[in-house]
């Protein structure tokens, strides 16, 4: 058991929270909830031990491991894919090195009385038993495995780290977690950059093989599926429900509902005392009374209710014209680079008003067919864009492309048209930039921000054909909610990337599966496709 004694954390004369106190138990499965800026990541931070707070501790026992992967990552670039993830099991090598150092010493040694002999014996018997006591584990079995699980290949192990992205770097960091077996596991935002067969397998190791978890995420169906106890921290306090994401919001509403009539209760009763104070004071004979209220009040701790968002921003694209009948057409492509196939006779037609998705493990080329799409890289076979098609498309650098000399508004002004206008300010509030938060220059804003602005952009602008890849990112909740009901909405033609099952849920009727270089068509939703395949994805992972 850890646990969590009287939290808190202050900067800068603001208090983040205070008071906080929690245990978190084997096989606890939490998830970490509140708006953005509530201080879930610093929380996470303070339990891992990278942070110190203002004041508490956290207790735990001696030998317990506790593991975190944060949102941002520093890999090391000197080591192969596998020798990184073998550092997992560096603690179990050490001991071991120690133990056979501390049995060659004693052979040597003739003074078997001594006090420092007695040391040595204490020592290597203390680690004999921990290390003994560790099962029988095949430790390349065992990486080979969780590294496949994470979506690397066979010839992947013996690449240099140095030769993958961040997302990929995140997987190596996740597979040493994963194998070290700790008491608990905090995960920061475990599924932004990996695909979804990669969050399946993450479901299941979690569920199955994992022993305590505490986890941030922005991806409801993932958090659904593996929590059994949700702690919402806000306005500086926490609230602990036993129950997952779903339930929570059930019971955070009804919270609310009660909140609120105490509240409106507690300023009736602070209002009729006011008015009794204002009416007899500097009466003689009620002077006890007016003092025995105003003392009253002064010591009153007032009701507190949560600050949710309830306004129904709805959000839709911008009128245009029609395109042709078969916006996209793809004849029989290919690509590779060098010996490397991505795909080969690759076909597929989408109609005008269609809403696909594409789908299959990361490397398998989804990105790059969006790509060849639209033209931006060189291809074998024919991609034709069709009649009057207005593209909107939304990649994954897409942050990059943003004037950095504008402001925020200014970068949403300047492609709003319409009665839209009268809306940006609440727009921009929704994807949480909100204040003079909307003066700053785009220059000096997060990659996260950057993401979030070029969605708002994206959104304001009229097209008829939108191509979005992995647009839900850096959204939390609420904004993917609004992009999703836009999305819905929309009666041009989708063509979308996302690992987020929740987000896809209703969104196509349509299924491209990149898989072993071919691009397989699935008419069906991602719901009954990932059903259908996920027992064969998690037998085919050797789990």
């Amino acid at each position: 058991m850890i646990s969590v004694d009287n939290l808190a954390v202050a900067f800068s004369g603001h208090t983040l929270f205070s008071d906080v106190s929690f245990t978190i138990n084997a096989n606890d499965k939490i998830a970490l909830m509140g708006k953005n800026g509530a201080g879930k990541s610093t929380m996470m931070k303070i339990v891992a031990g990278v942070q110190k707070p203002t004041k508490g501790h956290i207790r735990f026992p001696k030998d317990a491991i506790i593991a975190y992967l944060p949102q941002h990552l520093l890999t090391e670039d000197n080591r192969t894919v596998f020798e990184e993830a073998s550092k997992a099991f560096s603690h179990v090598f050490v001991m071991r090195d120690e133990m056979d150092a501390i049995n060659k010493e004693l052979e040597t040694r003739t003074d078997y009385e001594s006090e420092a002999y007695m040391k040595l014996i204490e020592r290597v018997s203390d680690l004999g038993e921990k290390y003994y006591a560790l099962e029988d584990v095949n430790y390349d079995a065992e990486v080979e495995k969780a590294l496949k699980g994470l979506g690397f290949k066979q010839e992947d192990f013996a690449r240099q780290t140095s030769e993958f992205s961040g997302g990929w770097r995140m997987r190596i960091e996740l597979a040493k977690i994963l194998l070290q077996k700790p008491d608990l596991i905090l995960l920061d935002e475990p599924t932004n950059h990996i695909d979804i067969e990669s969050v399946i397998w993450l479901e299941d190791f979690l569920l199955n093989k994992a022993n305590a978890v505490v986890v941030i995420s922005h991806d409801k169906a993932f958090i659904d599926n593996i929590t059994n106890r949700t702690i919402e921290v806000t306005m500086g306090k926490i609230y602990d429900y036993k129950t997952n994401y779903s339930h929570y919001l059930q019971l955070r509403e009804e919270r609310r509902v009660h909140q609120i009539k105490a509240y409106q209760e507690q300023q009736k009763f602070i209002a009729d005392n006011m008015a009794f104070i204002e009416r007899f004071k500097g009466t003689y004979s009620k002077t006890n009374q007016v003092n025995s209220r105003e003392r009253m009040l002064e010591k009153l701790e007032i009701i507190e209710v949560d600050d949710v968002d309830t306004s129904a921003l709805k959000l839709r694209f911008p009128k245009t014209v029609r395109s042709g009948d078969y916006p996209i057409t793809v004849k029989e492509v290919s690509k590779s680079y060098d010996e490397h196939v991505v795909f080969k006779n690759a076909s597929m037609s989408i109609s005008r008003g269609e809403k696909v998705c594409f789908v299959g493990r990361n490397g398998e080329g989804k990105s790059t067919m969006l790509k060849a799409i639209l033209g931006q890289i060189d291809v074998e076979g024919e991609c034709a864009l069709g009649h009057n098609v207005q593209v909107g498309y939304f990649a994954q650098n897409q942050a990059a492309l943003l004037d950095e000399s504008l402001t925020i508004f200014q970068t949403v002004d300047d492609v709003a048209q319409g009665d839209i206008r009268k809306q940006l300010k609440n727009i921009l509030g929704r994807f949480m930039f909100k204040g003079d938060a909307i003066d700053k220059k785009v220059s000096v804003l997060s990659g996260g921000e950057k993401t979030r602005l070029a969605m708002v952009k994206l959104l304001l602008e009229p097209v008829n054909l939108l191509i979005l890849d992995e647009p839900t990112n850096h959204l939390d909740l609420k904004s993917k909610d609004v992009l999703k009901e836009a999305l819905l909405d929309f009666d041009g033609t989708l063509v979308l990337v996302s690992h987020d099952r929740d987000f896809l849920q209703g969104l196509s009727k349509k299924v491209f599966e990149f898989k072993d270089q071919r691009v397989i068509e699935h008419f069906e939703t991602i719901d009954v496709f990932l059903e259908r395949n996920r027992l064969e994805s998690i037998r085919a992972m050797n789990l």
